[in-house]
């Protein structure tokens, strides 16, 4: 059985991977997802310069629960409609490491719906 700090560091592994290929533009900026046990996090980033454009997570939407499929479609929804007042239409995606299943795939489909393009 694999420990979950075993599993995290094979995440980490896997998203350090995944950062080596692909990174956020000013015209293209990078949509990472972060998910723990309780709660799930979205950032807009702009690599080159080095900054978070758009931000939302479970924690900012004082929802009772955060570690669920409904908590993900709610902060997919919030992300896109952030970043698209800030005139963000298309990013790049960065799962995080995460499989895209379950609440990694709800945040980036109500992401989508909400009228992001990756």
């Amino acid at each position: 059985m694999i420990t979950q700090t075993k599993r995290n560091e094979i995440r980490q592994r896997i998203h350090s991977r995944i950062r080596e290929k692909l990174s956020g533009t000013t015209v293209r900026p990078r949509l990472n997802v972060y998910r723990s046990l309780n709660h799930i996090y979205a950032q807009v980033i702009d690599d080159q310069k080095g900054e978070t454009l758009v931000s939302a997570s479970t924690l900012q939407a004082k929802s009772k629960t955060g570690g669920n499929v409904a908590a993900a479609k709610e902060i997919g929804k919030t992300i896109a409609e952030q970043a698209v007042a800030k005139g963000i239409k298309k990013v790049v995606f960065d799962r995080g490491g995460y499989l895209y299943h379950g609440r990694v795939k709800a945040l980036a489909d109500a992401a989508r719906e909400a009228g992001l393009e990756f």
